[in-house]
């Protein structure tokens, strides 16, 4: 019997990464997407992005999709890595229309007119690691992989 091995399907560290990213950005998705942690719900998401961001509509969909959805499938280790790919995009273009222009430092004191972006940094550090590795241990993946396929 072959065994497909596209994720390191015993990998501690995959799991705590993707864990780790999918739960950090889980209560973002539910702001955008649900209302929920004091967010503003899909239509006022959206509004925001598209009018204030000047977002194009499907940008802003995806951005608020990506968030929710995309944190789901890592915490469960489902399609990770499209998952992953998805959160490096997302990091990408919130750093580039974003956080660039107030430097590298977050916030702390409140000296900034904003956010810096190493933060994202960060979640795009942890994205990478899952983009490259795989769902790792406790992943939907990691079941799907571990079947015997018919040869």
């Amino acid at each position: 019997m072959n065994k497909i091995t596209s994720t390191n399907t015993n990998s501690w560290t995959l799991l705590i990464a993707r864990l780790a990213l999918g739960i950090t950005i889980l209560p973002h998705g539910a702001q955008k997407l649900l209302g929920m942690f004091g967010g503003y719900g899909f239509t006022g998401t959206m509004g925001f992005l598209t009018g204030m961001k000047h977002l194009p509509y499907i940008i802003a969909l995806l951005v608020i999709l990506i968030e929710f959805f995309g944190s789901l499938m890592l915490i469960f280790g489902t399609l990770t890595r499209v998952a992953a790919l998805g959160f490096i995009v997302l990091f990408t273009g919130v750093v580039i229309t974003s956080h660039f222009q107030n430097g590298f430092f977050m916030n702390w004191a409140g000296t900034q007119k904003g956010e810096g972006f190493e933060y994202f940094i960060m979640l795009a550090g942890l994205a990478l690691v899952v983009l490259i590795g795989g769902g790792g241990k406790a992943s939907v993946d990691a079941i799907i992989t571990n079947k015997p396929t018919s040869t």
